[in-house]
């Protein structure tokens, strides 16, 4: 293969890795940005909507196009409203405090991995993928469901984008962000708020589990990645940012494809060297100097 193929085959790989890491950490992000609730158990959410997506197109007959489409519809739906239910039932009755909802969230971590574990079994659980054409570029085939992922990933953030700026809802967001108390004493339910949005960030990493794992099996401990991932990304990106959450998963997301895929290539003596952890170590390294350097991230605005 030539270096331009495998090039070419490391970037697509980087914009399927970014595409589901921005949505997974968009919904962290968003929780964050309008509750200023750290959900330690985002990753978990993660891990639900992957599970749910297998346990859906096991149990629905038909072809494999149809019961993923169900699983995309059904799965974030059951996840958020979980997501919900332990907002009114937990985090609520805590009044928000950041301490308090970080130890909360680690509880409901343990809750749902330890019910995934007991539901599904400790086994991954493969999920066919709906399309199964390929695509030819020069040099090499590539999946045309990992193209469709990409392209869905973007219409969805195109689509939480206009809600957040567009729509009443996003208004009604962005207000309850700004000012609770004010927000409250113009006839907004903030509590209602408060529920829709963590079961928005919760049904946004359903979403992207049910997009992956037709390529990566489901199984109950999947959560820790995408979760280590998505607050590498907020970070740099600058936590509440949007525009900054995708800018950082494109880059957290190349990094992570293009040092095991393409660096070995060009530097072929030093090919042990350009593993998936080293990739890890990197993005780590990249978070530690934003920061140092920038702490409220590339995008956001320092706190007062």
């Amino acid at each position: 293969m030539q270096l331009g193929s495998i090039f070419l085959l490391a970037l697509l790989e980087g914009l399927v890795s970014a595409s589901v890491l921005a949505l997974t950490a968009c919904g962290l992000s968003l929780v964050f940005g309008i509750m200023r609730v750290v959900n330690v158990a985002h990753g978990e959410f993660f891990m639900l909507g992957a599970v749910l997506a297998w346990f859906t197109a096991s149990l629905m007959p038909g072809p494999p196009a149809l019961t993923f489409v169900a699983a995309l519809v059904i799965c974030p739906l059951i996840v958020g409203a979980v997501a919900a239910l332990a907002d009114m039932l937990v985090l609520k009755r805590l009044n928000y405090e950041p301490e308090a909802t970080i130890v909360a969230t680690i509880g409901l971590l343990y809750i749902l991995q330890q019910g995934a574990l007991t539901v599904f079994g400790p086994n991954a659980l493969p999920v066919p993928a709906p399309l199964d054409f390929r695509l030819q570029f020069p040099g090499f085939g590539y999946s045309g469901y990992k193209i469709a992922v990409i392209l869905a990933a973007v219409l969805l953030l195109l689509g939480l984008w206009l809600i957040l700026t567009r729509t009443r809802i996003g208004l009604v967001m962005r207000a309850t962000q700004i000012d609770r108390a004010t927000a409250r004493a113009f006839g907004i339910n903030v509590d209602r708020v408060y529920a829709g949005v963590f079961a928005m960030g919760a049904g946004l990493a359903a979403i992207a589990a049910v997009l992956i794992v037709p390529i990566q099996q489901a199984h109950y401990l999947m959560g820790a990645d995408p979760l280590l991932l998505s607050f590498s990304v907020v970070i740099i990106g600058g936590l509440g940012s949007l525009r900054g959450t995708v800018v950082a998963a494109l880059l957290i997301g190349m990094v992570d494809q293009m040092i095991p895929i393409f660096m070995p290539v060009v530097f072929p003596a030093y090919g042990a060297w350009f593993t998936p952890t080293l990739a890890k170590i990197i993005a780590t390294l990249v978070v530690a100097l934003v920061l140092v350097f920038r702490p409220q991230g590339l995008f956001g605005k320092r706190m007062a």
